[in-house]
Parts: structure tokens; C-alpha cells; sequence
């Protein structure tokens, strides 16, 4: 496939007690894509985390969020924890695979990205390559550059006098969950409002108030801070109308606050079902004023938004 005589990728066996940590993590959560992404997640850091300590490199791998059950459910990612507080993201193919996946969640706050061949008995791995930076979720394998890159950069930060160029990422999981039926009693959390207190309300959406003119609805809104200041603030707003005796309409929308015209480009809306499996997406551009999503959800059932703003990710959980 590669026409380079110097290109090194290493092979070599996944060990009995990676597959019984990777088998443990996938028994976490219910049989489906979400339980197989995490045990192939997990099954390419710990084959990258031994290679790594076998060439003498430190690693942290209890410091890496691939290894927080709650990070796993409602994230993609396979970063592994490195010396000077770094990571490494580790993505899995499959035999056969020509593209990498790379999700939002694992586009920034990484010194690059190395991709693990894992064979379909899971006993064995190939490292393919290394990409310092990806500017789309979907990466050509045959563009990944030579192992030696990594082991290059690798050799980079361990320098004493190295000071890392990119920051540390923050995740921030809400372990409230806002029950959605009693806003129909008036009764709202902390932190949700009146939009006319969030919004300059000519930006006020004259067709969701048609739309749900023949059901009982109700909105409110609240601020998300997706950085470290101030700065970084945005508006959430969730519409939830009572479309019958077994469903609930959600209808969610991000705006900017007062004084600000545009979002920030590159901020990433998810919902995620009750296992943390993505089911809708959508993300902003340079000059988008407003982003939504809209659906329907069982009673009693809980799904998840996830915001994801470079090296922040934050989550809100519901349930209608």
C-alpha cells in the first residue's frame, strides 16, 4: 500500500489482562456500538500505554479519561495520559478500515494521534501510524506519517525544559438531572430562566410558537460556560411540548448571549441517548446566530446534551 521503505509500524500481541480490562469496560454498558466502541477504545490504549512504557516512556494512564466509566458513556475517546500533563489519543480500526475516526471531543488538547489496528480476535495490534493534527473527523490511513514521528515527539516533551503549547482539557459532567415534566408545574432548577432575562427577544422563534400553539408547552433557558471565563458563555434554550400520553417534544437551541452576534464557530451540540450512544449532531460554522435540534423522547426516559468547544466538553442530563 505504501511506496516509503522506511516506514515503521510495530505489531504485536494484546495480552490476556488488557482483554479482561477491555472486557470488563465493555460488560459496563448494554450490548451495542456504544459498548463495542468502548472496548475498542480501551483495548488501543492499553496496547499503545505498554508499547509506550516497553520504549521507555512514562505514561498516566489512570490520569487519562478513557478510563472514567462516566467519560466512556458519553464520549468517544482513547486518550492516554503522558509525562507534563499531555495526551495521546489512540484510535482504533478494524482490519480492512481505510479512515480514522476522529470525534469532536478528541480534535484539540492532543499532541497527536496514533491509530491501533486491532485484528477481529482481538489478540493482536498493529501500531499504523501517527498524525500530529486532524482537521476533520474522517482521516485517510494511508496520510498517517511513520511511528518514528511519534516516538519523535514523544521524545520532544520529555524533555525537562518542555512546556506544554496546549492546555488541559476540562469535562464537566452534571450529576443533576433535570426532570423536564416538572416544568409543566412551574417548578425549574437553579440556573433556568425566563428568556427574556437571557435573550434579546426579537430573536424570539415566532415559529416554534406556532407550532406547539396546539399543545401545552414550555421553554426556558440557561446560561453554559464552555471555558474558563467568561468569555466563553452561551445561552441554552429547551422547548418541551406534551405531545401525547407517552412522548414528550423536545426542541433544544443554542443562541449567543446579549451583545454578542454570532456563536463560536466549532462549538459541537450533541444529544445522547440514556447509554451515551449519539443519536442527532450538529455544529457551527464562522457565523451561525442560533443552531437547534429537535425530537421526540419517551416518559421517563433520560438522554443528554454535549457541548464540545475545543478543549471543553461539557454535559446536561434530562429526562421528560
Amino acid at each position: 500500500m505504501r511506496e516509503q521503505t522506511n516506514f515503521l509500524t510495530y505489531t504485536g500481541p494484546i495480552s490476556p489482562s488488557v482483554r479482561r480490562k477491555a472486557e470488563l469496560f465493555y460488560k459496563q454498558f448494554p450490548q451495542g456500538n456504544k459498548a463495542e466502541q468502548v472496548r475498542l477504545n480501551t483495548l488501543a490504549v492499553l496496547f499503545v500505554n505498554s508499547y509506550l512504557q516497553y520504549m521507555g516512556f512514562d505514561t498516566d494512564l489512570k490520569a487519562s479519561d478513557n478510563q472514567n466509566i462516566l467519560c466512556q458513556l458519553y464520549m468517544d475517546i482513547a486518550d492516554l495520559s503522558l509525562k507534563n500533563d499531555v495526551y495521546l489519543e489512540c484510535r482504533p480500526v478494524l482490519e480492512g478500515e481505510y479512515f480514522v475516526h476522529i470525534p469532536p471531543e478528541s480534535q484539540s488538547n492532543r499532541i497527536g494521534y496514533v491509530v491501533v489496528q486491532i485484528n477481529k480476535s482481538f489478540r493482536e495490534a498493529t501500531l499504523l501510524g501517527f498524525i500530529k493534527e486532524v482537521k476533520n473527523e474522517h482521516v485517510p490511513i494511508n496520510q498517517l506519517q511513520s511511528l518514528d514521528n511519534l516516538l519523535d515527539c514523544l521524545e520532544h516533551i520529555s524533555q525537562p525544559n518542555y512546556i506544554p503549547e496546549i492546555a488541559s482539557s476540562f469535562i464537566n459532567i452534571s450529576s443533576k438531572v433535570v426532570d423536564l415534566k416538572q416544568w409543566f408545574d412551574n417548578t425549574f432548577d437553579v440556573g433556568w430562566q425566563d428568556l427574556s432575562t437571557l435573550l434579546d427577544m426579537t430573536l424570539a422563534n415566532p415559529y416554534l410558537e406556532t407550532r406547539n400553539a396546539k399543545h401545552q408547552f414550555v421553554r426556558r433557558g440557561k446560561l453554559i460556560n464552555l471555558g474558563k471565563d467568561i468569555e466563553k458563555q452561551i445561552v441554552l434554550i429547551v422547548t418541551v411540548a406534551a405531545e401525547n400520553e407517552s412522548e414528550m417534544d423536545v426542541i433544544v437551541e443554542i443562541h449567543p448571549v446579549i451583545g454578542k452576534n454570532y456563536l463560536f464557530p466549532h462549538l459541537h451540540l450533541s444529544v445522547l441517548d440514556a447509554d451515551g450512544e449519539a443519536v442527532m449532531e450538529t455544529h457551527t460554522r464562522d457565523n451561525n446566530k442560533n443552531i437547534q435540534l429537535e425530537f421526540s423522547n419517551d416518559l421517563d426516559e433520560i438522554f443528554n446534551l454535549r457541548f464540545t468547544l475545543g478543549d471543553v466538553t461539557l454535559i446536561e442530563s434530562f429526562v421528560t
